[in-house]
């Protein structure tokens, strides 16, 4: 089990994870940069409430990348399936020339 000591908005904290030490500073550096946008773009904003929209623009990445990663999955699956379905011009031309490669080979014996 790693730690690491962070700091997001100015305060310090201890990350305790099975991840590394540099894995958990680079996601606090994340979301330390992420709540800073808030602020730079609503100046005056109280550190609870960029801390809040932060984490639902995070939250909004995540669920882009799932549904991306889930769409990516399901054309992957149906490529597969095409590909062991193959009866493609060159599938047949290729099991043609296998076919007679092997009809050669018996005629030599």
């Amino acid at each position: 089990m790693g730690s690491a000591e962070v700091t997001i908005l100015g305060q310090n904290y201890i990350l305790k994870g099975e991840e590394s030490e540099e894995y958990m500073k680079s996601l606090a550096t994340y979301v330390d940069t992420k709540i800073s946008e808030v602020m730079a773009a609503a100046p005056g904003t109280q550190s609870l409430k960029a801390s809040i929209l932060a984490s639902i623009s995070i939250t909004d990445e995540l669920y882009k990348l799932r549904s991306l990663f889930s769409k990516i999955e399901i054309e992957t699956d149906e490529i597969d399936k095409l590909l062991e379905n193959d009866t493609s011009p060159v599938k047949r031309h290729k099991e043609k020339v296998k076919t007679a490669d092997e009809s050669k080979s018996l005629h030599k014996a």
